[in-house]
């Protein structure tokens, strides 16, 4: 009896400590995103964007810990939609204002607000989508917040490449900030890659895939992170109309067709008769 207690409590024991890693990895998410905000307040722009981008990486890590542990919760869900909006509303948009968006006064300010308004709602969308059945694993609905956090984080890492370390002033800037705001509340489709058929089928392909695209990063990473995040903003708009092409013509158009043949062939329903 004493070792069956004793059992039961280690168990308890280990689950909780489980239960601890993912929102662990999410605390560390909520202080780097502070940092982040702390760093770009006192001119750090660099430091600025690379603890967004760690953001970026241990908020990917904390829900698929969370799945591979069997430890999601409602706490854990909640608790990660207020750190997102810090690392990824609050502190980008900082970043965004005090890098590029000072010198422009009320509209600049405005853009930084909108923002992070933008990023509260893009959470909020997705903590309802995540409960409805009728949500898809395959793609996003709108632009995820962290690919957005990444493309103001990436933009400011490639100005430095280029020498550029001081604040900027550049309509680019103010342009980017509007555009990211309106592509995070859109209805425009991005993939997950959370279901990727490919990799499935090809594991061994896809590590040597994911291998060479550290090292193509690990030549420039300034450039190639900013190359890779923009591709994946624009490839939600480029690819919706191909999307749209594919999509099954509705089945009433082939009833239709059915009706008439019927009717050309003398047969009638029982509808149509009364």
């Amino acid at each position: 009896m004493m070792q069956r207690q004793k059992t039961d409590l280690a168990g308890r024991g280990s689950r909780r400590s489980v239960y601890l890693l993912p929102n662990l990895l999410t605390s560390a998410s909520l202080f780097s995103g502070f940092y982040a905000m702390i760093a770009a307040i006192r001119g750090g722009y660099q430091a600025a964007a690379v603890a967004i981008l760690i953001s970026g990486v241990l908020d990917g890590l904390d829900g698929r810990v969370a799945r591979l542990t069997r430890t999601t919760s409602k706490f854990g869900l909640e608790y990660d939609s207020l750190s997102d909006l810090v690392a990824f509303g609050v502190a980008p948009g900082i970043l965004a204002f005090m890098w590029g968006l000072q010198d422009y006064g009320r509209l600049g300010w405005l853009a930084a607000f909108l923002y992070v308004a933008t990023t509260a709602l893009r959470l909020a969308r997705f903590n309802v989508l995540s409960h409805s059945s009728s949500s898809t694993k395959a793609y996003f609905l709108g632009l995820p917040c962290p690919s957005a956090a990444a493309a103001v984080a990436t933009s400011v890492l490639l100005c430095q490449h280029f020498g550029i370390y001081g604040p900027v002033r550049h309509v680019s800037v103010l342009i980017m900030v509007y555009c990211l705001s309106f592509l995070m509340v859109s209805s425009i489709h991005y993939h997950s890659f959370k279901e990727v058929p490919w990799l499935q089928q090809h594991p061994f392909s896809g590590m040597v895939a994911l291998i060479l695209a550290i090292m193509v990063v690990a030549m420039e990473p300034k450039v190639m992170l900013f190359v890779l995040t923009v591709t994946y903003v624009i490839s939600g708009p480029i690819l919706m109309p191909l999307r749209a092409l594919k999509r099954p013509k509705p089945l009433a158009s082939g009833l239709g067709h059915h009706e008439k043949d019927a009717s050309s062939a003398g047969i009638t329903g029982h509808g149509e008769n009364e």
